[in-house]
């Protein structure tokens, strides 16, 4: 019983104690800073698009609230009283404060360009070339941030991105970036295969490994090769493209792939199955429709066209 009555005792001594009186019109001090600037409440009314009578009454409100007159009414207008000055100091130097601070965070922010990217495409590619743009744009904080799907949520804090495709997305701003032709790769018993049968006839044998599953890769690659539609289903969609290519080089199935494998092609670890070639895909820049296109975005952008100018020539 005495525990009961205690604590209830307590806890009210601690919330009285506690209290405080709050200031609740912070956003009549903006306004009061705004009218200040003028001579009349009148003239106040007309910069502002208000009525004199809201002025007014938004004055009257603030003074009540801080219990001090901030303006002397005359027949020519208005001005400030001691009290009034005192408080618009106080309001200009934390306006001025919180306009600077925002700006700085408004600058930094702007400076910040996350580009999203598949491992593969950055370990073999973009990775090598980053410290020229490091080097070249010290200004810009640049993020990489690995993707598989490009879905809408994992665009969600993208700047930009680069895909592999054949550009046909209608959920963003597509540039054509670095045309890379794919064509097919199997390891060394694939390749014997085909040699042995054709392309024609072995490629039903195998699993096509796909990005994923609407994708129109593989449908797009047999055209080219006047070659009928794949009727095996036991497709198996592999998003990330590394794994695909050690898939590949396990004997899972063949891929479509690009230059980008040349060092496995070298050391014998994967085979090209074909000549033919889909001339349409390679790799664009995307930006989603929700991300706003800013000058550190477009200075990578243009960094990147440049560089695959020169890695093509």
């Amino acid at each position: 019983m005495e525990i009961e009555i205690f604590f209830p005792m307590r806890s009210k001594f601690l919330y009285s104690g506690n209290m405080r009186t709050h200031f609740h019109h912070h956003d009549l001090l903006r306004l009061f800073a705004e009218i200040a600037r003028h001579p009349s409440f009148s003239m106040a009314a007309e910069a502002l698009n208000m009525t004199k009578g809201a002025i007014s009454y938004q004055i009257k409100t603030l003074e009540t609230d801080l219990g001090m007159p901030l303006f002397l009414r005359t027949t020519r207008g208005v001005t400030l009283t001691a009290e009034g000055r005192k408080v618009l100091a106080a309001c200009q130097t934390r306006y001025e404060e919180i306009e600077a601070d925002l700006q700085s965070l408004k600058e930094k922010s702007s400076q910040t360009l996350t580009v999203g990217v598949s491992t593969y495409f950055a370990a073999r590619w973009l990775s090598p070339r980053l410290m020229t743009f490091m080097q070249q744009h010290q200004d810009v904080q640049l993020r990489i941030q690995p993707m598989i799907q490009f879905s809408n949520l994992e665009m969600q804090d993208i700047d930009l991105a680069i895909r592999w495709g054949n550009g046909d997305w209608d959920d963003g701003v597509v540039t054509p970036f670095m045309p890379i032709r794919s064509f097919p790769v199997g390891n060394a018993d694939a390749a014997l295969r085909v040699e042995k049968l054709g392309m024609k006839m072995a490629i039903s044998d195998f699993t096509l490994l796909r990005d994923r599953d609407d994708s129109n890769a593989w449908s797009d690659w047999l055209d080219a090769a006047v070659l009928p539609p794949q009727t095996r289903r036991d497709v198996l969609i592999i998003p990330d493209p590394n794994v695909r290519v050690q898939a590949v080089i396990n004997g899972q199935g063949i891929a479509l792939m690009d230059d980008l494998v040349k060092d496995e092609l070298e050391d014998t670890k994967l085979y090209r199955l074909s000549d033919i070639e889909l001339p349409e895909y390679g790799y664009f820049l995307f930006r989603s429709h929700r991300a706003v296109e800013t000058k550190p975005a477009r200075v990578f952008s243009d960094w990147l066209q440049e560089q695959s100018k020169q890695s093509s020539a």
